[in-house]
């Protein structure tokens, strides 16, 4: 089942050093899911200026049950990034 993940950085001062801090670690498990096929594509939410303040991920798990385990132990998560998800179900069209 694919989803679309719409997650928002928080906005406090520290956010951006959260982000950072946890962003090796993200960017590795999102290329351990590319090559399992769990990502299909993601990237950056940027502001006018260009700073990361959020992602857009379409994920593809079997079941909603895949999708909570996976954002349960996101480093985006754990780190306190991420601060408003949103993941609704999806269908890629091409």
């Amino acid at each position: 089942m694919q989803f679309v993940v719409i997650a928002y950085d928080g906005t406090d001062a520290g956010a951006q050093d959260r982000r950072l801090a946890a962003r090796t670690a993200h960017l590795e498990n999102a290329r351990r899911m590319k090559e399992e096929g769990t990502l299909l594509t993601g990237g950056a939410i940027l502001d006018d200026q260009g700073a990361m303040i959020g992602s857009v991920l379409v994920v593809d798990f079997p079941s909603h049950t895949g999708l909570d385990a996976w954002l349960a132990s996101d480093p985006y998560v754990t780190g306190d990034v991420w601060r408003k998800v949103e993941a609704r179900p999806f269908r890629v069209a091409v």
